[in-house]
Order: structure tokens, then C-alpha cells, then sequence
């Protein structure tokens, strides 16, 4: 399997839609998948045709983390640099997914697990199937929350729950994630994939430097203090109000029709 065909990928009106295309392995993760993701992120920074990203999977699962068959222990040699792996394909990919100033909507359609559940975690809105179930699976092989994961569970969830997840890998059920605040809203498995087009669609279309400003805005708040943040808002509201968006939003509602936003 290439590295295109690992990563599917087509733009319509605005829509980078991301298919992760390992569906014989639940899609987990090898080297040719994780440098196909990280093309297409980067391929949604640069591009401004690109105006919403919409992440998902092939078959009946998201994702289920890395590939374990490429370290096989039984194999013998020395044991592998999990580190590297982080620094190396993860941890770029994250980077790219949170600074990237566009809207991100994941639709989980089946099991994530491991890192797979932390990258739909890392968007910025994340529909699941209620059949889907997010998985730390990490504590069943000896091993600590990575792709972000402890760090958006503690900030989404608080310690304690955080702490559950991580340290018993129980599956939380779509419909649960929901109620906790972890994820947007769980769906009807049928009703997924028209559902997130649509959203992610809904936001291509909408004004997207003032969505993009907005997700800065919000990251920001975790680690900024309100006289920070209240700066903040003051700088990136003098970008929003200076931008053509932002006079075609006014002129639109005083017209009384629909905006036709430009993302500019």
C-alpha cells in the first residue's frame, strides 16, 4: 500500500476530507500513514483553497493507534526508541493539527484506540457513531498516554476521570464521551457520514480567518490568565474587524441574506 492510498484524500467546496485507509489493520498506524497525515495537514496550512478539514476512517473502525505488529518483541534485537517514534511522527503531526487555523471535524466511526483516539481528541469538533468507543489503551501494554492524550484528557476531563481512563483502558462509550464534555455529540452510526460533511461544509462556507482566530483564541485560554486573554481578544478582534469577512457579515445581515465569506 503507497502512502497516497493510506491517507485518501479529496477537497470539495472548501472540504480537505482525510480518510485513513488501513481498514484490514483498523487503520493503525505505520510509517507511510503517518507521513501520508501529516502531508495533508500541512497540505491544509498552505493551501487556501483548503478552507475545513474533515478527518475520518475507512471500515468499521477510526482508528486504533499504532501498528504493534511492526514491534513485535518476539522478533528479537533491541527494544524500540518509543521516544523517536513520538518525536519523529506524532508529535509534528499534533503540532500541525492544533496550529492549524482552520476548523477540524473528526467523525469517529468505529473504535479508537490509543493514539487514534488522542488524534481525534487533538480536533477541533469530534462526532462519533454511538456504536464508536475511545480507548487509552496504552495501560494494557505497559505504556503511558502519548499524541496528547494526557494532556486533553486532564484539560476536557479533570484528573480524576483522566486518571480512570488512563490507568484502567476501560472503552467509554460514544454516547458517554458526549455527556462528559469530551467529545461534540454522538450520532446515529447511519447518520454520521452526511452529518459531519455537512457541519464541516456549514464551516468551509462560513468566514474562516474569524474560525481560525476563534480556535487560537480558545487554545490560548488554558494556560492564559484573564488579563491575558482579555488582551488577546482585544488583538485578534482588531484582525477580525479589519477583515473583508467581517464587512460582508455586516452588509449581508443588514441586507437581510445570506454572507458569501471569502476567508480574507
Amino acid at each position: 500500500m503507497t502512502a497516497s492510498e493510506t491517507v485518501l484524500a479529496t477537497l470539495q467546496s472548501g472540504v480537505l476530507r482525510l480518510t485513513l485507509n488501513r481498514p484490514d489493520k483498523l487503520n493503525s498506524f505505520n510509517e507511510e500513514m503517518h507521513l501520508a497525515l501529516r502531508a495533508q495537514i500541512a497540505r491544509a496550512h498552505d493551501d487556501a483553497a483548503v478552507r475545513a478539514v474533515l478527518l475520518t476512517g475507512a471500515g468499521r473502525g477510526f482508528c486504533a493507534g499504532q501498528d504493534l505488529g511492526d514491534r513485535d518483541p518476539r522478533r528479537g534485537g533491541p527494544a524500540p526508541d518509543l521516544g523517536q517514534t513520538l518525536e519523529t511522527f506524532y508529535n509534528p503531526t499534533l503540532r500541525l493539527l492544533r496550529s492549524l487555523e482552520k476548523p477540524v471535524v473528526c467523525a469517529v466511526n468505529g473504535v479508537a484506540a490509543g493514539a487514534g483516539a488522542n488524534i481525534a481528541l487533538a480536533c477541533d469538533i469530534v462526532l462519533a457513531a454511538k456504536s464508536a468507543k475511545f480507548i487509552q489503551s496504552f495501560a494494557r501494554i505497559g505504556l503511558i498516554p502519548d499524541a496528547g492524550g494526557s494532556w486533553s484528557l486532564a484539560r476536557i476531563l479533570g484528573e480524576p476521570r483522566a486518571k480512570a481512563l488512563a490507568l484502567t483502558a476501560e472503552p467509554l462509550p460514544a454516547e458517554k464521551a458526549a455527556d462528559w464534555g469530551l467529545i461534540w455529540k454522538a450520532v446515529e452510526d447511519a447518520d454520521l457520514p452526511a452529518e459531519a460533511q455537512a457541519l464541516a461544509a456549514s464551516l468551509a462556507a462560513g468566514p474562516t480567518l474569524g474560525l481560525g482566530l476563534t480556535k487560537r483564541l480558545i487554545q490560548a485560554a488554558a494556560v492564559n490568565s484573564l488579563d491575558e486573554q482579555l488582551d488577546m481578544e482585544r488583538d485578534l478582534q482588531r484582525i477580525a474587524g479589519h477583515s473583508a469577512d467581517y464587512a460582508e457579515g455586516v452588509t449581508a445581515f443588514l441586507e437581510k441574506r445570506k454572507a458569501e465569506f471569502t476567508g480574507k
